[in-house]
């Protein structure tokens, strides 16, 4: 059977803009020869539409625009994803579903079995899952239709399984001859990896070729990466679509196909892979929430240059504009990096001393502030002004601003509330420091695009004297491990420590990230490109006392 996979782009709530671009694909497909098409889960509404699943209003839209969709269909049936209402009680009163479109009619339905609800998923707050399932016949042959995490419970893959039931079994048991998945599968680093694996493996231990499509694109924190796939009997992988972008893949599906050239099946380098994602978090972010521009504080160091590069790789250079906003304490070799950078990517670049207005914050203070000593107040106010200026420039000009935060600094607090923290999108949130420099380094593989000397010099908010990072911080090397330790993989101190840390900088690190939780619930939404974020698939209260002894 000739099948076509629409890996598409689609915005949460944008019924009309979705349907209409899915018929473009469906039509293009079409015309290249595919008996039957696929779209992803939940493509009509977009994925995840969250709290927007409990109005009424937004589910009849999402209905209307189903059987708005299935009027314009022919004889080559689309399987797409959307929500469907649930008639049986008691149960949650929704579904989400996948519809066979066909000649202009709704001619079969099916729903998702299992219901992720761990990291970021909470789909068992909004959908009751089916009870059951079954193949759907089209052309004399039995198709395993089946959405997202339906295909990741293979007992064979997984040591340990979330669910009982595991669909793919199910519908192989009732005689399926192919397996079909709709997905809307969010990307982290490595996962393309792992989801290729997982779908060899089922296609190889069912025998029975298997093919998934996958969401691409950004809604807010959460990326997509495309890589959808068709497999033969044996695993072996017959079309992958592109990373990042759109795709309309067609393909013959059968159990086994003649000998045919290999396929390119291996991945781009790392630090690429999350340049795409981030360059994709960014587009997505800005022009789904209806703007076209972005400004960002260009300090000269490696963070803000990174965000500046991935910035103008998504929106277009015309569309950033980079600020420098030197005060005392800022080098002349950060304002000439910065400068640099700006003219390497074609920025528009102004410089907007905060000095004069620093004075004059310091002056208001000074009875106040008398007989202390000068600390983080006076350098906090620094990275307000500059927070008050970018704003200014965003209402202004109606531009996004770009906080320029990693993970690390977010992790530990190093950041100022209200200051370098304003903004609408924390690009980086979810890189790590030492991945800063690593994709820095990627960025500059063929010439020198960040200034050599934002990358070799050590970094520092420049807010008092001879300051750098390391004053406050140990090594990133050090940090960035304890990192991934305690917040990525839960490890508790003691066992940190076990694995030949030292106590004390681990426990200063660990107090470190569990005093800023207050911080990072005020921080603008993160691109989340690790297995584990802070934002919405971390939930640590802010007022709590739970410690352990190291």
């Amino acid at each position: 059977m000739k099948l076509a996979l629409l890996q598409l782009n689609p915005t949460i709530g944008a019924f009309a803009a979705n349907r209409e671009k899915l018929l473009r694909a469906y039509a293009d497909a079409v015309a290249r020869g595919a008996e039957l098409v696929l779209a992803p889960e939940l493509f009509l509404c977009g994925y995840p539409p969250r709290d927007l699943l409990l109005r009424d209003d937004f589910i009849e839209a999402n209905l209307a625009a189903l059987h708005a969709t299935a009027a314009q269909i022919g004889a080559a049936p689309l399987v797409l994803g959307y929500v469907e209402r649930n008639s049986e009680r008691p149960g949650r009163a929704l579904q989400n579903a996948a519809a066979v479109l066909q000649q202009g009619k709704v001619i079969w339905r099916t729903a998702k079995s299992l219901l992720p609800t761990y990291d970021v998923f909470d789909e068992d707050r909004y959908f009751e899952p089916a009870k059951k399932v079954e193949p759907f016949v089209f052309n004399g042959l039995k198709l395993g239709i089946t959405i997202c995490e339906d295909i990741w419970n293979d007992e064979d893959f997984w040591p340990e399984r979330l669910y009982r039931r595991d669909p793919v079994k199910e519908l192989v048991a009732q005689g399926a001859q192919m397996i079909l998945n709709l997905s809307a599968s969010p990307w982290h680093d490595g996962k393309q990896q792992t989801r290729l694996e997982m779908l060899r493996r089922v296609a190889r231990d069912e025998q029975v070729p298997l093919a998934q499509v996958n969401a691409v694109g950004a809604n807010d924190e959460l990326i997509f990466d495309g890589h959808s796939v068709a497999l033969d009997a044996r695993g072996e992988v017959l079309a992958l679509g592109k990373g990042f972008a759109e795709d309309i893949l067609v393909v013959e599906l059968g159990e086994v196909q003649s000998p045919r050239s290999k396929v390119q099946t291996e991945f781009p380098v790392r630090e690429e892979l999350l340049f795409s994602a981030l360059s994709l978090g960014i587009r997505d972010y800005v022009h789904k929430c209806g703007f076209k521009s972005v400004i960002l504080g260009l300090s000269g160091g490696i963070d803000s240059a990174l965000i500046a590069v991935i910035a103008a790789d998504a929106l277009g250079a015309e569309n950033v504009r980079g600020v420098s906003l030197p005060a005392r304490y800022s080098s002349s070799g950060s304002l000439t990096d910065a400068e640099k950078l700006a003219h390497n990517l074609g920025l528009h670049y102004d410089v907007l001393p905060i000095e004069p207005v620093f004075n004059a914050v310091e002056a208001q203070l000074k009875n106040v502030f008398a007989n202390t000593k000068p600390n983080e107040a006076e350098e906090n106010i620094q990275s307000r002004l500059r927070g008050v200026t970018l704003m200014a420039l965003s209402n202004k000009f109606g531009a996004l601003v770009l906080t320029t935060g990693n993970k690390s600094e977010m992790a530990v607090g190093y950041c100022t509330l209200y200051g370098d923290m304003n903004g609408a999108l924390a690009p980086i949130a979810d890189v790590l420091k030492t991945d800063v420099y690593k994709i820095a380094q990627w960025v500059n593989r063929d010439r020198e695009i960040i200034p050599v000397d934002s990358i070799t010099k050590p970094p520092s908010a420049e807010l008092r004297p001879g300051q750098t990072d390391q004053d406050s911080l140990p090594p990133y090397e050090i940090l960035d491990a304890i990192l991934d330790s305690y917040v990525v993989k839960n490890l508790s101190k003691a066992e940190i420590i076990a694995r030949g840390f030292d106590a004390a900088v681990v426990n200063d690190v660990v107090n470190k990230i569990n005093f800023s939780e207050y911080k990072r619930r005020q921080a603008a939404p993160g691109l989340k490109v690790s297995p584990r974020a802070f934002g919405m698939g971390r939930r640590i209260p802010v007022a709590q006392k739970f410690r352990t002894p190291a």
